[in-house]
C-alpha cells in the first residue's frame, strides 16, 4: 500500500525491456543533435533551501527552456530523426501540456505540419499556446481516447511522437542529466519528475552511466503514482483514474520501457499529495522567485520527505522541468 514513502524497486525481467535503446552514447548523441534549438538551463544554489533541509540544494532551471519545458529536447532530437518522407507526411502527438507545445515548436522550427490531440480537460493556456505554435489541435472527452485517436491518425500516415516511450525522446530529455554532471561535478542526489517516466529514465542513464555513485530519486502525487505502483506491483499498472494538481505528471500508466529504466536506475519513488506540492510551489515562487507547475515543484516536497537521506555534505539537485503554470490554477486549485 501506498503510504507517500518511497517505494522501493521491485525486479522486471530483463527480457520485456531493451534498455540497450537508451544508453549513454544515444544520450550523448541527442545532445550534439539538438544542441542549435535547446537552451542548456543554469543550476543555481538555494541557500534558503539548503538551510531548509541542512544539506546543499539546488535547482535545475527548465523552466526557462524554450517552451518553458524539457520537453523540447526529446521533441527535437525525435523529429531530427524523420526521414524526409516522415517529415513530408507531418506528426501527430497526444499530450495535455508541455509534450503538446515541444512537439508544435519542434514542428515549426523544422517545417513540419504537427497535429496535437488533447483531453477536453486539458488546462487552456497549454491549448492556447499549442496553437500559437502553429499546430492543429483536436480534442477528445478522456486521455485514453486522444491516445485512441492518435492511433488513427498514425494508421493514416502521420508518424507518432510518443510522450514518453520512445528511445529518441527518452535520449534527448537525458541530456538534462549529461548538463547536471557538466555544471555540478559533487552531484551526490538528482531529484526529478516521474510521468511517463521518459524523463526520469533519460536522466537516470545518463547520470548512472558516467557517475554510478549518484542517487536519481523520482517523485510521483498521489493521484498520478503510476510507475511507484509498477515499481511495487513488478509490472506495469494502469491507473483507473487520473487526478492531480500536476496534471502534466498524469500518464494512467508508465510502459514496460520506462519501468525498466526506473528499476534500473531509479533509488525509488516518492508520492507526495497535491497539498505538498502546492506548497513546495509557493515556497520556490516566494525563494527562488521562480513560478514552477506542480509537477516540478514535486521534487522540493520529495526532497523534503528524503532530507534524513543527506547528509550536510550532500549536493541536492531538483529537476525543475517546467515552468507553464496558470496563475489561475495555482491559486485556485481544483
Amino acid at each position: 500500500m501506498l503510504d507517500g514513502v518511497v517505494v522501493r524497486r521491485a525486479p522486471v525481467a530483463p527480457a520485456r525491456v531493451e534498455l540497450g535503446e537508451v544508453t549513454s552514447a544515444t544520450i550523448e548523441a541527442a545532445q550534439r543533435r539538438i544542441a542549435p534549438y535547446v537552451r542548456s538551463t543554469p543550476i543555481v544554489r538555494s541557500e534558503t533551501l539548503s538551510r531548509r533541509l541542512g544539506t546543499n540544494v539546488y535547482a535545475k532551471l527548465e523552466v526557462f527552456q524554450k517552451t518553458g519545458a524539457f520537453k523540447v529536447r526529446g521533441a527535437f532530437n525525435r523529429l531530427l530523426a524523420l526521414t524526409p518522407a516522415e517529415r513530408e507526411q507531418g506528426v501527430v502527438a497526444v499530450s495535455q501540456g508541455n509534450h503538446a507545445q515541444a512537439v508544435a515548436y519542434a514542428a515549426r522550427e523544422l517545417g513540419i505540419r504537427a497535429l496535437i490531440v488533447m483531453p477536453e480537460t486539458a488546462p487552456r493556456n497549454y491549448a492556447e499556446a499549442t496553437r500559437g505554435y502553429g499546430a492543429e489541435v483536436v480534442f477528445t472527452p478522456t486521455m485514453h481516447e486522444a491516445f485512441a485517436r492518435a492511433e488513427r491518425l498514425a494508421g493514416k500516415g502521420l508518424v507518432s511522437i510518443h510522450p514518453f516511450d520512445d528511445p529518441d525522446v527518452i535520449s534527448g530529455q537525458g541530456t538534462i542529466g549529461l548538463e547536471i554532471l557538466d555544471e555540478l561535478p559533487c552531484v551526490t542526489d538528482v531529484v526529478v519528475s516521474v510521468g511517463g517516466g521518459g524523463l526520469a529514465g533519460g536522466v537516470g542513464v545518463a547520470v548512472k552511466s558516467r557517475r554510478p555513485d549518484v542517487r536519481v530519486w523520482g517523485v510521483e502525487t498521489e493521484g498520478t503514482s503510476s510507475m511507484a505502483r509498477a515499481l511495487e506491483a513488478g509490472h506495469v499498472v494502469t491507473l483507473a483514474k487520473v487526478s492531480s494538481v500536476a496534471s502534466t505528471l498524469g500518464a494512467p500508466a508508465v510502459t514496460e520501457r520506462t519501468l525498466g529504466l526506473a528499476t534500473a536506475n531509479l533509488e525509488g519513488v516518492t508520492v507526495v499529495t497535491d497539498e505538498e506540492a502546492l506548497v513546495a510551489q509557493r515556497d520556490i515562487l516566494e525563494r527562488l522567485k521562480i513560478l514552477t507547475e506542480p509537477a516540478a515543484s514535486v521534487t522540493l516536497a520529495a526532497a523534503e520527505r528524503l532530507r534524513h537521506r543527506f547528509s550536510p555534505d550532500s549536493h541536492v539537485v531538483l529537476v525543475l522541468c517546467g515552468g507553464n503554470a496558470a496563475l489561475d490554477d495555482c491559486w485556485n486549485p481544483g
